[in-house]
């Protein structure tokens, strides 16, 4: 087990460096352009291919850091570089992860490799999970996925929204109920390959943020796809199924909900990170802007409100950071979230940033509110970093009845 320290390695200071350079002179100046065209910027997830950020080897090491501090650190660089483009850039990993998760051997050799493509012809994947009725309600999802015996095929139909790269990708892995009767322990998930007849992109949505990657529906009319696209294989998901029904019959539901959502709740600490980077790219503008923006004779900063607000925004900015750098390290070292720490950086990462931009506008003043500035765009992001992976309120209600004792639905 990793010492926990706040101090990063040379090596990892190193990666930091790295990504603090690519994202200043790559992702920062072309913030404003993709933001404009809401499109996804396949220029900049191509030089991060070439250099090697858009990979899933180097995901692989970050998230192998037995510090645990890698991912987070990663995640708070890109975003101080840009929401939207960051995001481009990571959201392939979402369905990565999804089948290093619950994919075998063969599985992940062949998918993950169609998911990024190469620098010279980029990829991206599509994770599909939420739909129109089902957010944060997981239990709620209708999509379905029926076994075609005679063909050794499954068939999926239903609608998927939100989906980061939904409708654009090379390879979409889509969340379905196999078992109704079981709720969230019925689910399963598929590879849909590129060209899958059947799949398509639905309302692509124009959104407040993020608006340089792509979210959009994912509408799945009677798409058939080989039994070999079953993450896992169907007797790993049979000998699955046949244990939550014995358990549902004794009584056990609730504690195999539990235990996957404390699964859950380790990957929020990566979006407080990201909230982290948003926060800190709009708290350094505007203590930039007070220090050289000069009113009755003296630069804004040595007025004392303005001199406040930047105080208490770097403070929260920090706090923010160690609550994600300690669940971080908690997950990678097996500890378990007695308290839902998980969920508390992502609260407070999140809040913080929308907090931050907003007060970073306030003080740049009627610069702020036009785009001339940056601090415009990043309060427009902010707001996604509450929604997303738990809403605000969700976090408050895993947390509270974590600290209650009581079971999470």
């Amino acid at each position: 087990m990793a010492e926990f320290t706040m101090e990063l390695s040379d090596e990892q200071k190193e990666v930091r460096d790295w990504l603090h350079g690519f994202a200043a002179d790559v992702i920062r100046p072309a913030a404003a352009e993709w933001d404009e065209r809401e499109e996804t910027p396949w220029p900049v997830i191509q030089e991060a291919a070439k250099v090697g950020i858009y990979s899933l080897d180097f995901y692989a090491q970050q998230y192998f850091d037995s510090t645990g501090l890698g991912i987070p650190m990663a995640m708070e660089e890109l975003f101080w570089g840009d929401a939207g483009i960051a995001l481009s850039i990571v959201g392939t990993g979402l369905a990565a992860v999804g089948v290093l998760a619950n994919g075998t051997e063969e599985q992940i050799g062949t998918w993950i490799p169609q998911m990024y493509g190469d620098a010279n012809d980029v990829k991206v994947a599509a994770f599909c999970s939420s739909e129109p009725d089902a957010g944060s309600d997981v239990a709620s999802m209708r999509t379905r996925a029926v076994y075609d015996e005679a063909k050794d095929e499954w068939v999926l139909n239903g609608t998927k929204t939100w989906a980061t790269n939904g409708g654009i990708a090379n390879v979409h892995v889509v969340v379905a109920v196999v078992d109704a009767e079981l709720g969230s322990k019925g689910h399963a998930s598929f590879i849909v390959p590129p060209g899958t007849p059947g799949l398509s992109q639905g309302q692509k949505f124009k959104k407040h943020g993020i608006r340089a990657s792509h979210t959009a529906e994912v509408v799945l009319d009677n798409v058939r796809v080989p039994g070999s696209c079953l993450l896992g294989g169907k007797e790993k998901l049979d000998a699955r199924l046949a244990r939550a029904r014995e358990k549902a019959k004794k009584g056990g539901g609730e504690r195999v909900k539990n235990a996957a959502m404390a699964t859950f709740e380790a990957s929020r600490p990566a979006v407080g990170a990201m909230a982290v980077g948003t926060a800190r790219a709009a708290y350094e503008v505007a203590l930039e802007y007070a220090q050289t923006r000069e009113q009755f004779g003296r630069p804004i900063i040595d007025n004392q409100g303005v001199a406040f607000q930047l105080a208490d925004m770097r403070t929260s900015i920090d706090a923010a950071r160690l609550l994600v750098w300690r669940a971080s390290w908690m997950a990678i070292n097996g500890k378990p979230f007695t308290a839902a720490e998980g969920s508390m950086s992502k609260l407070f990462a999140s809040e913080t940033a929308k907090k931050v931009t907003a007060q970073a506008v306030q003080i740049l003043g009627g610069n702020g509110y036009t785009r001339e500035y940056p601090v415009e765009r990043m309060h427009r992001d902010s707001a996604i970093y509450t929604i997303f992976e738990g809403t605000s309120e969700i976090q408050r209600l895993v947390i509270a009845r974590t600290l209650a004792g009581m079971p999470i639905r």
